[in-house]
C-alpha cells in the first residue's frame, strides 16, 4: 500500500512540477530558481533526519548511490530548468515520456532485464516519430525551442542513467537517506554553477516565483525525490518509468489552463505517438511476463505415503 501511495504521489508531483519550474525561473532566473529549490530541499531533508535521528550512511556502496542520485538531481534537473526558458511547460513532460524507451536498453545491458523484441522495436520507432513532431513544433517557435527539446531529451537520458545506476549498485539505502546524500553532493555544485554563470542576487522575486520555489523545494524535492527513490527501490526501473505515461497529458492540460500555453496539432500528434509507443512497449513487457512458464515445483510425497510405499 505504501508503494502505491508513493507511486500516486510521484505522479501528482511530476504533473505539477514542469509548470512550477517555469514559474520559478521567470523572475529571478532559472539558475537561482533551481539553486534555491535544492537548497530548501536540503534544509528540509536535514531537519527531518535530525528530528527522526536518521543516520547518514557513509559506506562505499552508499556513497556511490549518492553519486548516482546526484546525477539526476543536478544534471537532469539543471538541463530541465534551462529548457523551461524556451519551451512550454507541458512539452517537458511529453519529452520525458520517452524515459521508459531509454530505460529498456540500459536495463537490458546493465541489469539483465529483457532484451529487444519486435514490439519494442516498433515502440521505439513510434517514440522517435513522436519526437520528430515535437521538434517540428519547436521549429515553429524558435531555434532556442529546438535546443530546449534537446535539453529535455538529455535530462531524460541522465535520469534514466541515474535510475539504472542506483538499481545496479543495490546498496539498500533508505530512500530519504539517498535523497539527503545526493543533495549534499548536488547543492554545492548548484551554488558553484550559479556563482560562475550568474552570481547576481535578485533584487525582487515575484510572488508566483517565490511560491513555486518554496513548493518545489519543500514538497517536490524533500518528499518528491524521496517517494521517487522509494518507488525505484521497490519496483523495476522500467515500471517506475511508466509514470511518464500518465504525467504528460496532465501537464499539457495544466499548462493550457493555468499558463495559457497553446497546444498545436503537431504537439497533439507527437504526444499521441509517444504515448502509443509507451503503451506498446509496456504491453509487450506484460505479454512476455504472462507467457513466461512458471518453474515446476518438484512433487514431494507425503512421508506417510513414502513409508507405505517402502513398507514390505
Amino acid at each position: 500500500m505504501r508503494v502505491i501511495a508513493a507511486y500516486l504521489g510521484v505522479i501528482l508531483l511530476w504533473s505539477t512540477t514542469p509548470l512550477a519550474i517555469k514559474w520559478s525561473g521567470e523572475g529571478p532566473g532559472y539558475l537561482f530558481g533551481v539553486t534555491a529549490r535544492m537548497s530548501l530541499g536540503l534544509i528540509g531533508v536535514v531537519l527531518v533526519m535530525a528530528i527522526t535521528r536518521t543516520p547518514l550512511r557513509r559506506d562505499r556502496k552508499a556513497v556511490w548511490t549518492y553519486v548516482a542520485g546526484a546525477l539526476q538531481i543536478y544534471g537532469s534537473m539543471l538541463a530541465t530548468y534551462w529548457a523551461s526558458q524556451h519551451i512550454p511547460s507541458g512539452w517537458i513532460s511529453v519529452v520525458f515520456g520517452l524515459t521508459p524507451l531509454l530505460t529498456a536498453p540500459l536495463s537490458a545491458a546493465f541489469l539483465g532485464e529483457k532484451s529487444l523484441t519486435p514490439a519494442r522495436l516498433l515502440s521505439y520507432l513510434l517514440g522517435l516519430a513522436g519526437l520528430v513532431f515535437m521538434f517540428h513544433s519547436a521549429l515553429n517557435f524558435s531555434a532556442a525551442a529546438v535546443l530546449g527539446i534537446g535539453a529535455v531529451l538529455l535530462a531524460a537520458l541522465l535520469q534514466t542513467i541515474s535510475s539504472v545506476w542506483v538499481k545496479r549498485i543495490q546498496a539498500g539505502t533508505p530512500a530519504f537517506t539517498l535523497v539527503a546524500g545526493s543533495l549534499l553532493l548536488a547543492v554545492p555544485a548548484y551554488w558553484l554553477t550559479w556563482g560562475i554563470f550568474d552570481g547576481i542576487w535578485p533584487s525582487r522575486i515575484p510572488p508566483v516565483s517565490l511560491r513555486s520555489i518554496v513548493y518545489l523545494g519543500v514538497i517536490a524535492t524533500t518528499f518528491g525525490f524521496t517517494m521517487y527513490f522509494y518507488v525505484l527501490k521497490h519496483l523495476p526501473a522500467g515500471r517506475v518509468a511508466l509514470i511518464t505515461l500518465i504525467v504528460p497529458p496532465i501537464s499539457l492540460y495544466l499548462g493550457f489552463i493555468a499558463n495559457h500555453e497553446a497546444i498545436h496539432e503537431p504537439v497533439i500528434v507527437g504526444t499521441a505517438l509517444i504515448m502509443g509507443a509507451l503503451l506498446l512497449h509496456e504491453s509487450s513487457v506484460f505479454q512476455r511476463r504472462k507467457l513466461k512458464p512458471r518453474p515446476v515445483q518438484p512433487h514431494v510425497k507425503n512421508p506417510r505415503q513414502n513409508s507405505r510405499d517402502t513398507a514390505p
